[in-house]
């Protein structure tokens, strides 16, 4: 199997485009199937087994929630 390069991407997505991602997400897990998702140029798929977190960070005035769902690739 191909080792995959490292890759740390944010990308800013007009509202309606991260509502239909979030809509698509929510279904995805709704219905117990992986999830599909190209970000910057690359296809990525979620597998059902992913973890899913919400973070919450503070930092000065500055405050962050991050929706993480995470796997792992190891056999």
């Amino acid at each position: 199997m191909n080792k995959k390069t490292e890759r740390d991407v944010e990308k800013i997505y007009p509202l309606p485009a991260f509502i239909a991602k979030l809509r698509r997400l929510a279904d995805s897990l709704e219905q117990g199937e992986r999830f599909e998702i190209q970000i910057a140029g690359e296809k990525i798929l979620v597998p059902v087994r992913a973890i899913c977190t919400i973070e919450h960070e503070r930092e000065g005035d500055a405050e962050e929630i991050e929706f993480q769902i995470k796997w792992s690739n190891a056999q």
